[in-house]
């Protein structure tokens, strides 16, 4: 088996545990009272009650004007990427490679629009 190294490591008589110094309280106690200790909650505990918080209230986490822009810009983009790959195939049932404005306008005018 192979022998490994070891790191010199600074011995910790006397110190208090790293974690023990930041759990206690900032304030100074009284004599012969025991330092507080901060009460810390599980991870995820706090998420979930904020789930169940915003779950059971009603009010909007959104103004309505960014979030109906959002939706309007969703939309849009959405629109015109269908839109645009009706017209590419409509360039190539016409055996063509650039898109022309005539392949808008019929696929336009297949999808019941106006061009």
């Amino acid at each position: 088996m192979a022998r490994t190294k070891y790191t010199a490591r600074r011995s910790t008589v006397g110190k208090a545990p790293a974690g023990l110094a930041r759990a206690t309280s900032w304030r100074a106690t009284k004599a012969g009272r025991k330092p507080a200790v901060k009460r810390r909650n599980r991870p995820g505990t706090v998420a979930l009650r904020d789930i169940r918080k915003f779950q059971r209230s009603e009010e909007l986490l959104l103004s309505k004007l960014p979030f109906q822009r959002l939706v309007r810009d969703e939309a849009a983009e959405a629109y015109l990427v269908g839109l645009l790959q009706d017209v590419g195939l409509c360039a190539v049932y016409a055996k063509r490679v650039p898109v022309m404005s005539k392949d808008i306008q019929l696929a336009c005018r297949i999808r019941g629009q106006r061009a």
